[in-house]
């Protein structure tokens, strides 16, 4: 697929604890690929049964539609378990 501005491929910054991050490291080692070759693959191959358990059926039908919903200000008020610092851990 020829990539133009529209589907070029974004950057996605994420922590992983250090045991998954030397668990991917040897399988793209051992495999010759790149890391994020296989975290790709592990999202698209993961993100419908994700979108299933988090999205509302509503939400979920328009996605599947190829409805995809702008980001909704209003629902980005509550917080991400997942995006907690050591100074909220601590609070």
């Amino acid at each position: 697929m020829r990539r133009s501005a529209e589907n070029k491929l974004r950057v996605v910054a994420v922590r992983i604890d250090p045991v998954i991050e030397q668990r991917l490291r040897v399988l793209a080692e051992a495999t010759g690929r790149k890391q994020s070759f296989f975290l790709q693959r592990m999202i698209e191959d993961g993100i419908d049964a994700m979108e299933e358990i988090w999205l509302s059926p509503d939400t979920l039908a328009k996605v599947r539609n190829g409805e995809l919903p702008e980001l909704l200000a209003a629902q980005s008020t509550t917080s991400d378990l997942f995006d907690l610092d050591a100074t909220d851990a601590t609070s």
